[in-house]
């Protein structure tokens, strides 16, 4: 059994060659931080996970939380380390310090948290949930709400969640049933969520619930959402913990992964009504609500990439000590990592798992700029870059994590399948990542939807544009030829596929549906490979001159994904571009 180690050497490269930190830093308001002091933070946060959370990720597995009185009890360790975490402050990592946090750039939250989501996937959802619903109560919360609740939820104290989904609704918020009724300066809040996760525990004195729910005049459809903030115990008028408000846990989901995170079904009054407070505007609830939404699907994005980490990590160590047949050129039996199949899986996993890290750290600074540039042009073009790649970072990185989850156990053949090793399941974990959150379909409706079609293709013509204008500087070196002309056949065929869409978008609604998936991966994939070529040339320009190994390494990588990775945008491009005809004409009985 190997223990998670954050990967601290990659992780800091892109952290300063390709996330914009150092233009992140010349922002005012990070202008107390540098980059040793976002070094020692991840170096730490990298030892938290080792050492706190990483040995409870197989017990929680084994364990179950339980419903007891219509509450949670946590699995063993996780309330003793959730108070480390709190006394450490990792909560209040990247929230204003108007709100007692340490004001981090976003870039530093996304590496730390890449380091726990790969210790101990389960704990870290309750942290990564809250530090959402910090961000949607910060943005449309009342002065007076913000006050109140936003100091103790940055200390880690409280914790958050998000309760949208209901057993008719699914996906479909529309048609979200829960009922609010307007009480003097509060609401009275009554009806059933599903697949809260998180939605209680016994390790915190408050829990902070975002709540979906309709008024008694409130128009059909998402317009007539409302947003509400509903604790677990109100507070009295000095802001102590006051009764227990009227929500409840009838019970808990029995899950293929992520045994140890406990995913509720939660019961808003069933007896006197449970006390709400709006966010926001009447019937405006849904922009509160994808404040949070679209900050967890970045976090969504990071986990899969952290449990591809941890995957890859356990997959090398067991290729380096597995002894098992022979190999051209050397006597007796040989690891398996001489063989050329095993080397190309852990290639797989390594060079994609690079890619995501560059992707996502890169989208954390653009996040930094969009938020708290000064000049209007800068924060527009950040702000309209986060927007296009939210999508991108969520769905396909956790499609990936499937891909890799799954390499892993077939690394480590029969021993991956059992238990016992831990490969299971890293597979079984990740299989949520592209369901929760808004699945992969949901994104890509989204992408091409709102991103490609709104715009005109506008955002990403200039994605497409900044790509191409790293040619000239890739043909400067032969050591990246094959990168070069890799890259470039990837973004002709995203070009291709995006010009595509934009022509026949509007001729049949089913075309937008039938290539919405294949362009997304196509993105990510393109996008991937542009990030390993950027770090491809930082290698070239000396950026890590002093350790000639890892420089080695990650050119070698480059070429990999540029190899074997790239070419994917081949297929990816012919199957958006095939048309709805071949998705659409076969009749429901023929299935």
């Amino acid at each position: 059994m190997t223990d998670y180690i954050a990967p601290l050497k990659d992780m800091l490269f892109n952290i300063h060659q390709l996330s914009g930190l150092e233009r992140v830093l010349q922002l005012g308001r990070f202008a107390d931080f540098d980059t040793d002091v976002v070094d020692q933070v991840v170096e730490e946060a990298g030892k938290f996970a080792a050492d706190i959370l990483s040995p409870l990720n197989i017990p929680g597995d084994k364990s179950l939380p339980k419903v007891v009185d219509k509450g949670v009890i946590a699995v063993p360790g996780f309330a003793e380390a959730y108070s480390q975490f709190v006394e450490n402050g990792w909560q209040s990592l990247t929230v204003s310090p108007e709100y007692d946090g340490m004001g981090m750039p976003a870039v530093a939250g996304a590496a730390a948290a890449e380091t726990w989501q790969s210790a101990c996937l389960s704990f870290t959802l309750a942290p990564m949930l809250t530090s959402g619903a910090i961000h949607c109560i910060e943005a449309h919360g009342s002065d007076d709400i913000r006050r109140t609740y936003l100091p103790k939820m940055t200390a880690g104290g409280w914790t958050g969640t998000m309760n949208l989904t209901e057993p008719q609704a699914g996906s479909d918020l529309a048609v979200v049933a829960t009922k609010a009724v307007p009480e003097g300066d509060h609401y009275r809040i009554r009806g059933s969520k599903i697949f809260i996760t998180w939605g209680d525990q016994d390790f915190t004195e408050n829990i902070i619930h975002l709540v979906l729910a309709r008024l008694p005049d409130a128009p059909e459809g998402v317009r007539g959402i409302s947003l509400f903030l509903v604790p677990k115990f109100l507070l009295n008028a000095d802001g102590s913990i006051g009764d227990r408000n009227d929500v409840y846990v009838p019970s808990i989901e029995h899950k293929l992964g992520i045994h140890a995170s406990p995913t509720c079904v939660m019961a808003f009054g069933e007896n006197d009504g449970a006390i709400g407070y709006l966010l926001g505007e009447e019937n405006k609830g849904l922009a509160g609500m994808f404040t949070m939404m679209n900050h967890a699907r970045l976090g969504v994005g990071l986990q899969g990439l952290g449990i591809s980490e941890r995957a890859y990590q356990l997959a090398r160590s067991f290729a380096l000590d597995r002894t098992q047949g022979n190999a051209p050129g050397i006597k007796g039996k040989v690891t398996i990592i001489h063989h050329p199949d095993i080397r190309r899986m852990l290639l797989v996993m390594k060079s994609q798992i690079e890619a995501m890290r560059a992707a996502a750290y890169y989208t954390a600074g653009a996040e930094d700029l969009w938020h708290h540039a000064d000049d209007d042009v800068e924060r527009a073009a950040a702000k309209s870059r986060v927007a296009l790649l939210t999508p991108v970072i969520k769905a396909w990185m956790t499609e990936v994590a499937q891909e890799l989850t799954s390499l892993g156990v077939q690394i480590q053949g029969g021993m991956g399948y059992v238990e016992e090793t831990g490969a299971a399941q890293h597979m079984r974990d990740a299989r949520i990542l592209p369901i929760y959150e808004g699945t992969t379909g949901i994104q890509a409706i989204d992408f091409v939807g709102r991103k490609i079609l709104a715009d005109e293709g506008k955002a990403m013509a200039e994605l497409i544009a900044e790509m191409r204008g790293l040619d000239d500087a890739l043909a400067a070196d032969e050591r990246l030829a094959d990168v070069r002309v890799a890259l470039s056949a990837g973004v002709d065929q995203l070009q291709l596929a995006t010009r595509w869409l934009l022509d026949n978008g509007s001729l049949d609604p089913n075309a937008v549906g039938s290539a919405s998936v294949n362009l997304l991966m196509l993105t990510g994939t393109v996008v991937g490979g542009w990030q390993m070529a950027l770090a491809g040339l930082a290698i070239v320009d000396g950026a890590a001159s002093g350790d000639e190994s890892f420089a080695e390494a990650k050119l070698m990588t480059a070429r990999f994904y540029a190899l074997h990775i790239l070419p994917r945008a081949n297929g990816l491009c012919a199957a958006a571009m095939a048309g709805p005809d071949a998705v659409m004409t076969l009749a429901e009985t023929q299935f």
